[in-house]
């Protein structure tokens, strides 16, 4: 029995790292990292900007395995004085109508940077004084307001990629954004319900969404959702809406 239950988790292990490597392969569009982490070397710089950028009609998120639509916003993020690689974080999530408040905190737990610096088409950041590009990776827990309805706990891995400008400022990495793929801010991982303490798988990023149903991101150029998850609260579903669902 204790045999078995080795090689279970075994095979689980391995099978979840050679998908969290797929993953890291797609998300850096083939860009390949240095193997140290460098986190205290940055631990002097601010990345809340990179978090805080992106419009929030493209910031897409799926919950459970039927994936039904998230919406996410993170309203409010600031990185904590007495801690360098923590950021305090407070947001709201919306699902089939349902909305909710929450607060928690982005922990920094890895930085490294990528081997060969990337420019763009045409090199067009090429004369931009960019010193170094990379990937930072970080644990996150978001936890709902309790005396809200159908509220639990966000957590999970964080993966966002940045470079460091001429000015010594962190940027949002978005030089190869017409590329076919392109995804930032990948939040991965579940949440958990207060009331059941039943998990669900939990996604959302930037643009695409990791790790989901091969049925269900039918589009080549962006993301474009397929017709089976209609139903889920994507049928209305328009990359330029502007729905300010948080105010």
């Amino acid at each position: 029995m204790k045999l078995l239950i080795w090689t279970l988790l075994l095979f689980t292990n391995i099978s979840i790292a050679q998908s969290n490597e797929k993953f890291l392969t797609a998300f850096l569009l083939e860009s390949e990292l240095k193997s140290e982490n460098v986190l205290d070397n940055y631990s002097q710089f601010d990345f809340s900007k990179i978090w805080e950028l992106t419009e929030n009609n493209n910031v897409l998120g799926i919950i459970g395995k039927e994936h039904q639509r998230l919406k996410i916003k993170l309203i409010s993020i600031k990185k904590d004085q007495n801690n360098p690689n923590e950021y305090l974080v407070f947001g709201k999530s919306c699902v089939k109508g349902t909305i909710c408040d929450f607060n928690g905190k982005i922990t920094l737990t890895e930085i490294k940077e990528v081997k060969e610096l990337h420019f763009g088409v045409d090199d067009e950041y090429a004369d931009k004084g960019i010193k170094s590009q990379g990937i930072l990776i970080a644990d996150y827990e978001f936890k709902e307001n309790s005396e809200q309805k159908h509220s639990g706990i966000f957590k999970g891995r964080l993966y966002s990629k940045w470079y460091l400008n001429s000015k010594n400022q962190i940027e949002y990495d978005n030089i190869e954004f017409i590329s076919d793929g392109y995804t930032n801010n990948a939040f991965v991982g579940i949440w958990k319900s207060y009331t059941t303490d039943k998990e669900k798988i939990c996604n959302w990023a930037d643009y695409r969404i990791p790790n989901t149903n091969r049925d269900f991101d039918i589009g080549a150029g962006e993301f474009s959702p397929g017709e089976k998850y209609f139903g889920k609260g994507w049928s209305d579903y328009k990359p330029m809406e502007i729905d300010e669902w948080w105010k």
